[in-house]
């Protein structure tokens, strides 16, 4: 295809990234990390060339949490990964659109993530995941340029007009004569957003302490719904202590009724994750066992779970049936490889979690796959802010997802927004709970990076 590109150059910055309060899930706490940019120039067939972004959080403490590696010794490893993958991608000379570009070149995602491991002297080598968020701003990055050099964005890129052969290449015999764009929707102007309600985040403003941030945005959930007047949130749960979390979900329905009643609507859903630290299945059941018999309304309010046993799925084979049959039950970090997706279904999982942070291209294909299954898909952001965020929603837009889009940063990493705030102000404070898109779209991804000043050379 005469849009076919090769990537000339791909360069990497890394500015840490402080959060404004801390960041919990599951077993660990997040205040720092690395917000990788990644700037690719490539050229298509025709001689032209454009340059593209992509930004994505290198986050171990969620790609690769458990570990002998101290923390700091696995942030360095990313960092270098991210470094030698851009490398990969400049080293490779054919041609292609950067989901074939990518297929091609994953195979070796993981010798260089080996590599890097190795030439540090660590213990282990970084999961395959781990490496997929270290190639995400680079996957990004070249389907942003992609768009520009060929004057298209990259969702209206994905059919026969762009692509030189269809899905079966890469996903089998089912999908002849099937193409990505056959999965995608126009993009709505407005998408409901997911509010995050962390492990450790205050409920009400009275908690409020001196130790909170002082900059004019909330701190409890209830000023949070009153500013936005959120209509839909996602509960994080220890998973590991039955009556905590029972009465987290007691408390935050508690606020929710409340402040909403305040301010006159009774409009909500919301979601649980315990980020892996179920000991079994059982635990989720009884769970939601529990609630629908104590408050069937907030059971009924309930829209899914979200991976709550740990991330290997050959290490026991939980049966997820028992959940499903109470609740859709969403696998998240245990989805990297297209694989992964077969033995979910098998496994029982109802659906699955996309996030651009397990790469675009990845993201694409994970949603043709469970499109053609039936199976339902979310979209989550791994708390991404700037070009990352836009990035997330934009995928969003483009898909049926079972309800809109999971969108973190406003909460805890507003500072990284800035950049992109006069561009996309619907994107970095809600109205009625809903991000407006509107600011979204133009050739590339969609970043209308023309009108936003990158804090990093052009």
């Amino acid at each position: 295809m005469k849009s076919d590109i090769r990537v000339i150059k791909a360069e990497p910055f890394f500015p840490q990234a402080v959060a404004r309060v801390p960041l919990k899930f599951g077993a660990v706490v997040v205040e720092s990390l690395p917000f990788c940019h990644v700037r690719a120039e490539v050229e298509n067939r025709s001689g032209a060339r454009a340059c593209g972004w992509g930004a994505m959080f290198l986050m171990d403490l969620w790609a690769w949490p458990v570990s002998p590696v101290s923390h700091e010794k696995r942030s360095q490893a990313m960092i270098e990964t991210t470094r030698r993958l851009c490398r990969l991608y400049e080293d490779y000379s054919d041609f292609g659109h950067p989901v074939e570009l990518f297929h091609r070149l994953e195979p070796e995602f993981q010798k260089i993530a080996k590599g890097v491991c190795d030439d540090m002297g660590l213990p282990e080598v970084m999961p395959f995941l781990c490496t997929l968020v270290c190639a995400s701003p680079l996957d990004a990055a070249v389907h942003d340029a992609f768009g520009l050099v060929n004057n298209v964005n990259v969702y209206d890129a994905c059919g026969p007009e762009f692509c030189g052969s269809d899905l079966s290449a890469i996903l089998g015999r089912d999908f002849k004569g099937k193409y990505i764009s056959d999965y995608l929707v126009p993009m709505s102007e407005k998408i409901p957003a997911f509010h995050l309600v962390g492990g450790l985040d205050k409920l009400t403003e009275a908690e409020r302490t001196a130790s909170d941030p002082d900059d004019g945005l909330p701190v409890g959930l209830d000023k949070w719904i009153r500013r936005e007047r959120l209509r839909w949130l996602k509960v994080k749960l220890k998973g590991s202590d039955l009556k905590w979390d029972m009465q987290r979900i007691r408390d935050v329905i508690a606020v929710i009724r409340e402040t909403q009643k305040a301010i006159g609507i009774d409009d909500f859903e919301f979601t649980a994750d315990t980020n892996e630290q179920c000991q079994s299945p059982d635990y989720i059941v009884e769970l939601l066992e529990r609630l629908r018999e104590e408050d069937k309304e907030a059971y009924e309010r309930l829209l899914y779970v979200e991976q709550p046993t740990e991330r290997d799925l050959e290490a026991h084979r939980w049966d997820m049936r028992p959940i499903a049959k109470l609740k859709p039950v969403i696998i998240d970090e245990s989805l990297a490889r297209l694989e992964d997706f077969a033995l979910a279904m098998e496994l029982g999982w109802s659906g699955i979690a996309l996030k651009a942070c397990k790469c675009q291209s990845g993201a694409l294909l994970f949603a043709s796959l469970a499109s053609e299954r039936g199976a339902p898909f979310t979209v989550q952001d791994l708390t991404n802010p700037g070009l990352g965020l836009v990035q997330s929603v934009s995928l969003a837009g483009h898909l049926r997802t079972l309800r809109g889009v999971e969108t973190n940063s406003r909460q805890f990493f507003p500072a990284d927004n800035a950049y992109i705030a006069k561009a996309h102000p619907g994107l970095v404070r809600l109205t009625e709970g809903m991000l407006n898109t509107s600011s979204i779209g133009g050739f590339g991804i969609g970043y209308r990076g023309e009108t936003i000043e990158m804090p990093w050379g052009r």
